[in-house]
């Protein structure tokens, strides 16, 4: 048994290209969605993801613009240039591109962004609008994740569902959309006691370690739908996931590759949230012609 791939780069293309379609209906309307990326320092990989999400956006037509600050600026600095960016009504969405420099708080930093413009859905309003059920921005990762699952029609209603990684990025919003979908839902985090008995129960697996082939085809049960969220580049150069792949094909009857899974979703997620957040604008808005 060979497990099928979930081909997150056409599935991406296929949201990307909804996403230029609604677009075309706000510009008909007056109204170009409008995403500002705010990029402090010189990290190399922010820099590599800032680049792909400008890029994106271009092609979507979205109107995308990249502050850039050098890694040394004032945390206050950086603020003032959120709340700029909180009061232009051209800017529907704003990402802080993290890590940021650490002289700075992370968590103040997205406690400034508006509510209605935190397209990553990490401020803390929109975190408990999503733990409530009533969501007004999806995180992207777990956002593009139940779109893969819809696309592949996993049934999730009643299903073992275990996520391995509780961060409030990906790990924690994930067991919330998930439990949302009628799933049973165990979270994992690095204090779990014998992973893989935990692991071997679900029916959908999602890892979120940042820990390169931490999860081998030993530790899934046959016939589970694995969906995994890393990203490791190992000392040869090669991109491996969190998921060790090649024991874990042949036991699952679903599975991400990495790259080309999960990772241009996140990015075709955020073109949506902030596509939604300029939809939510327009009917608040009485546009001028």
């Amino acid at each position: 048994m060979t497990a099928r791939l979930i081909d997150g780069k056409a599935l991406s293309d296929a949201v990307k290209a909804d996403v230029a379609h609604r677009v075309l209906a706000l510009k008909q309307q007056g109204l170009v969605p409008g995403l500002a990326v705010v990029l402090v320092g010189q990290d190399p990989a922010s820099q590599v993801y800032v680049r792909n999400k400008a890029s994106a956006c271009e092609k979507a037509g979205l109107h995308s613009s990249v502050i850039r600050m050098e890694a040394d600026v004032t945390e206050q600095a950086l603020l003032d240039v959120v709340d700029g960016l909180n009061n232009d009504p051209a800017v529907h969405g704003i990402l802080v591109q993290l890590p940021l420099p650490k002289h700075m708080n992370s968590s103040k930093v997205i406690e400034a962004i508006a509510a209605s413009k935190d397209v990553d859905g990490f401020h803390i309003s929109n975190a408990g609008l999503l733990m409530t059920g009533q969501p007004l921005f999806r995180p992207c990762t777990p956002y593009g994740i139940m779109k893969m699952l819809e696309s592949e029609n996993v049934p999730l209603r009643g299903a073992e569902a275990v996520v391995v990684g509780a961060s409030n990025i990906v790990g924690k919003p994930m067991a919330m959309l998930l439990l949302a979908a009628g799933a049973t839902v165990t979270l994992c985090n690095s204090k779990t006691r014998d992973l893989g008995a935990q692991t071997r129960r679900a029916d959908v697996l999602v890892v979120a370690t940042g820990k390169p082939k931490m999860v081998t085809g030993d530790m899934i049960k046959p016939g589970a739908v694995v969906i995994d969220v890393g990203i490791n580049r190992t000392p040869d150069g090669k991109l491996v996931g969190d998921v060790d792949f090649e024991s874990a094909k042949t036991v699952a009857d679903a599975i991400t590759p990495v790259p080309g899974g999960v990772g241009p979703m996140t990015i075709a997620m955020l073109l949506v949230n902030t596509l939604e957040a300029a939809e939510r604008s327009a009917k608040h808005t009485v546009i001028e012609h």
